[in-house]
């Protein structure tokens, strides 16, 4: 089936379906403009929240299904493709993690939505790249907390919150690969542009940056809030497309990722599981209703609560 034919199928079959495509901002570009919504992951999983659809398409990785079956748990929940994983999820198993939280009583246990919805089971707070200074924030000075499994950002919140919060050793292998190195020589070839990094990058990494922001926060700098014409930017590059879309005038240029001696370069840096989400895999899960998203009902009830939170202090 050519493209404009899966389009316009994918188009009567949201509609027969009473069903809502939702999008994260580092899937490809066509998948981003056939969504209902296109967002980080603190404003999909509100839209989630607020939709009235029979049916939730989730396209992104396997957690922000999840996450939406947590918050909608009567509603039927599909993905494109069940083998769209993270790599920060995957450093963060459930059961290590419970054991963690296990030795370390007493302490409030703040995740990062880019987690299981096991590993939810054992949190107080889920938090977002957009959102978790404000969560840290809102605690008391003294409380103790435990931050996972971003160590990156766990690290970048403990210096501009001053707190000493105990962290997860987890980290984003997309973000992970990002150096300094590369950003440098960018800027030689663009003195001029403004650096924008997600906090997931290493700190050598942030220390170059103009801007440090979720997906979102960079968006709105870049495409509103500054003045500069050319950015270098250090997120997954899928946010390149909708930074073009709102700021066609000013110019995008992706950081490539860092690579071992001997292998071949690339000009950009993508998670290969945002990118298993196409245009076929996404016709094919409306019109068969799968693979369908379940959750455990006892984890649901238990990881709803820090979801509820997250939502609630981000209002």
């Amino acid at each position: 089936m050519d493209k404009s034919k899966l389009i316009k199928e994918i188009e009567r079959l949201r509609k027969e379906k009473n069903a809502v495509i939702l999008a994260h901002y580092y899937t490809l570009g066509e998948i981003q403009d056939i969504a209902d919504f296109v967002g980080d992951s603190l404003a999909l999983a509100q839209k989630a929240a607020q939709t009235e659809a029979d049916i939730i398409v989730m396209c992104g990785v396997h957690f922000m299904g999840e996450t939406c079956k947590i918050l909608c748990p009567e509603k039927k929940v599909l993905v494109p493709d069940l083998e769209a994983g993270c790599s920060l999820a995957d450093s963060c198993p459930a059961e290590a993690f419970g054991e963690f939280v296990k030795a370390h009583p007493g302490y409030t246990v703040l995740s990062y939505v880019n987690t299981t919805a096991a590993v939810k089971y054992y949190t107080d707070i889920v938090v977002t790249s957009g959102n978790a200074r404000k969560v840290v924030d809102s605690l008391p000075e003294d409380e103790k907390i435990i931050f996972g499994p971003d160590r990156n950002l766990g690290a970048y919140l403990n210096e501009v919150t001053g707190r000493n919060m105990l962290l997860w050793d987890g980290a984003c292998d997309v973000h992970e690969r990002f150096s300094p190195e590369a950003i440098l020589a960018l800027k030689k070839e663009h003195p001029n542009a403004k650096v924008l990094v997600h906090p997931e990058c290493k700190r050598t990494v942030a220390l170059l940056a103009d801007k440090i922001g979720s997906t979102a926060a960079l968006l709105k700098y870049a495409a509103t809030e500054s003045n500069a014409t050319e950015f270098i930017v250090a997120t997954e590059s899928g946010i390149l497309h909708e930074m073009q879309r709102q700021a066609p005038q000013k110019t995008f240029i992706p950081v490539p990722p860092e690579v071992s001696e001997g292998q071949i370069g690339c000009h950009c840096n993508e998670c290969a599981y945002m990118r298993l989400n196409t245009l076929e895999k996404l016709y094919g899960c409306l019109k068969d209703e799968k693979p369908e998203i379940q959750v455990d009902p006892a984890i649901i009830d238990r990881a709803r609560l820090p979801i509820d939170r997250m939502l609630e202090l981000s209002k």
